[in-house]
């Protein structure tokens, strides 16, 4: 079984960050994240991390941010993906005036790149509150997957990312994309040692 987690950075008005994107983090064994989780919530953060529920990279401190990524260089077998959207050549007015369908726009980039062997289970951070928009956005997915790809079965869920550790690291990986792209500051993504496969809607979307 291949695990995806997938988080966003940004946001999908045309007014405020210049850029949004999504990063999908793809591993074998999640049980890999939990641990290094679990050893920060037990030892060297025990204290700063005890009334937190849910590590956000946007209100973490330095030291468990840089902390986090440089644990995550240890897991093997990890691959990284990231699409990025430059809001500024954004005119088509059927994905300003469909936030769903702009994320899924996005999304279905991501999709693309991913080619794996073998069952897919795919967790997304639960932001779509009806039902018909996570159906869509699962039916849009599967359809853009890779045709490269030999994948089985892929199951997809929305999930509550305090309860998933893939979810609060793909989380830090977006966010620190996004200071890359949007504050000019590449520190946090200099620290990755996974390479990531990196995708530029630098066009104007369509």
């Amino acid at each position: 079984m291949n695990y995806l987690y997938i988080d966003e950075s940004g946001d999908l008005g045309l007014r405020g960050s210049k850029y949004f994107l999504i990063v999908g983090l793809l591993i074998s064994d999640f049980r890999s994240l939990n641990r290094i989780l679990k050893k920060m919530r037990q030892n060297k953060f025990k204290k700063k991390l005890k009334r937190v529920n849910e590590i956000k990279a946007n209100k973490s401190s330095f030291e468990i941010r840089v902390h986090m990524l440089k644990e995550f260089n240890r897991i093997e077998e990890c691959q990284l993906f990231c699409v990025v959207m430059n809001k500024s050549f954004l005119t088509s007015k059927f994905l300003i005036q469909d936030k769903h369908k702009f994320y899924n726009y996005v999304a279905g980039h991501l999709a693309n790149l991913i080619e794996i062997r073998g069952d897919l289970e795919i967790r997304i951070d639960m932001s779509k509150g009806k039902q018909m928009l996570r159906d869509d956005f699962d039916d849009y997915f599967r359809d853009k997957i890779n045709r490269n790809s030999e994948i089985g079965n892929i199951l997809i869920y929305h999930s509550y990312s305090h309860a998933w550790s893939g979810l609060q690291f793909a989380d830090l990986i977006a966010w620190s994309y996004f200071q890359k792209f949007e504050r000019n500051n590449s520190f946090y993504v200099n620290l990755l040692e996974h390479k990531c496969k990196l995708f530029k809607i630098w066009n104007k979307g369509k």
